[in-house]
């Protein structure tokens, strides 16, 4: 589509950092390690802070639905790996084939920086999403138990890799 484009988000972008990402904390809560609430009281200097990795949203016109960012793994012995963060797209637009267009252009991102292994963690009970990422390249290489609690419930991560 014409209107659809991907951009690194800067400094300036904030108010399309929130917003894209407070939506998606809200509308995928099983999604993410992070809540709604644990955002939502951020100041602006700390979500500023955590754009200094590498953030990329999709819009569609001006409005953002998709959202992507990557660790980038520091020290000489790590500087090849980077982990894949706040994945979402707005539901409306999955299956669309704009989910992998944001993926290669972070990959392509940290490949630009060097990065040779790309990590993620996802929900176990995720399967849209493993598929999708097994799609890409991406394998299974281990399970982080009670990863985190939800509901008062376990929940497991897989651990996925694309070298």
């Amino acid at each position: 589509m014409d209107d659809v484009r991907i951009v690194k988000l800067e400094a300036e972008d904030l108010p399309i950092f929130k917003a894209i990402r407070l939506e998606s904390l809200k509308m995928a809560p099983s999604a993410f390690a992070n809540s709604f609430t644990d955002w939502s009281s951020l100041s602006d200097q700390e979500w500023l802070d955590r754009m200094k990795a590498p953030v990329f949203a999709m819009l569609k016109g001006q409005e953002p639905v998709g959202i992507m960012g990557l660790m980038l793994q520091r020290g000489g012995k790590r500087s090849h790996r980077a982990t894949i963060i706040m994945v979402y797209l707005h539901e409306s637009e999955r299956g669309s084939g704009l989910a992998s267009a944001l993926l290669q252009a972070v990959m392509g991102f940290g490949k630009e920086s060097g990065v040779r292994q790309f990590e993620l963690n996802v929900n176990h009970t995720n399967a849209k999403a493993i598929r999708f990422y097994k799609r890409h390249g991406f394998a299974t290489v281990g399970k982080i138990l009670a990863a985190l609690i939800e509901d008062s419930r376990e929940v497991d991560e897989l651990i996925m890799v694309h070298r």
